[in-house]
């Protein structure tokens, strides 16, 4: 093992939000951990090259790309912190100016999303599968990206947009009958497709523990065996930094294992359902010994 409190530079893959933004500006620090933090712009860009190309040392990274990460011996361990977190319920619009759709009107319908497996994708199918009578399968899945994970497959039940086409411009010119949008409505002519989406959005966080998580921050297997005192001082500043934001979503930025493993159970078992994942993997699984008892 690497002598203990020996300053170590990690490449790091974080979006700047207020939670993040003290640690990225250099106002939290640490003696024995510095960030080089990659230049992009928004954080899943990265996140390809990340479990491709193993690319950054710590990373934050959409939850559902960790899982299928995981299930494919990607070498990283999960960090009990959540820095990108929200309701869903908002993010699958439809044109109401094409004629008005319900939840239950789905089945048949063509629903475009940037890919199967992002995760707002995968929390949307579980909400209206569990709280909308949606079955899933009977959805045309319309995706315009490839998987992050390049071993996984989509399900047949998902189809790849023509390469000319832009997922906006389908859902306006009536090519496809809703769509999920990350950032929720991208257009005024379009509306939620779920009704008093943000209502249903708190009422679901609050019967489920919280919102749902989008993103955690992984680190590099290697590092987490060899310096545990480096993955403590990693989780010390992220909850800082939230700290030093002031006002947040607790609800939503949840840090430890037990905060967020009602979250975390859910989300798997989405991952099962939809055919994300080959097999259900534990929430235990996916720390170590040392990142399992942060938080305590």
């Amino acid at each position: 093992m690497t002598n203990s409190h020996e300053p170590i530079s990690l490449h790091t893959l974080l979006g700047t939000y207020p939670n993040t933004s003290s640690l990225k500006n250099g106002k939290v620090q640490s003696p024995i951990v510095t960030f080089d933090f990659a230049d992009v712009k928004v954080a899943n860009t990265g996140f390809k090259p990340l479990v491709r190309e193993l690319k950054f040392d710590v990373a934050e990274l959409a939850i559902v790309t960790y899982l299928q990460a995981k299930a494919y011996g990607k070498p990283y361990v999960l960090i009990p912190a959540v820095v990108v977190g929200r309701g869903q319920h908002h993010t699958i619009v439809y044109n109401p100016q094409r004629g008005r759709i319900a939840p239950s009107d789905l089945k048949g319908l063509r629903v475009g999303l940037r890919a199967y497996t992002q995760t707002t994708g995968a929390w949307i199918r579980g909400i209206l599968e569990e709280d909308y009578g949606v079955d899933f399968t009977g959805v045309e899945w319309i995706t315009f990206e490839e998987p992050h994970v390049a071993e996984y497959r989509d399900p047949h039940w998902v189809e790849r947009a023509p390469a000319d086409k832009e997922l906006l411009q389908m859902l306006l010119e009536g090519e496809l009958d809703a769509g999920i949008f990350a950032n929720g409505v991208p257009d005024s002519r379009l509306t939620t497709l779920i009704p008093d989406a943000e209502v249903a959005s708190h009422k679901w966080a609050e019967c489920h523990g919280g919102a749902p998580i989008n993103h955690m921050v992984v680190i590099r297997e290697s590092i987490a065996r060899t310096r545990p005192d480096v993955v403590k001082e990693v989780y010390r500043l992220l909850l800082e930094s939230k700290e030093q934001a002031g006002r947040t979503d607790t609800t939503a930025l949840r840090f430890g294992v037990e905060p967020n493993r009602r979250s975390l159970e859910i989300i798997i078992g989405y991952a099962v359902q939809q055919k994300l994942i080959p097999r259900r993997i534990e929430v235990d699984e996916l720390f170590d010994d040392t990142t399992r008892l942060l938080g305590y």
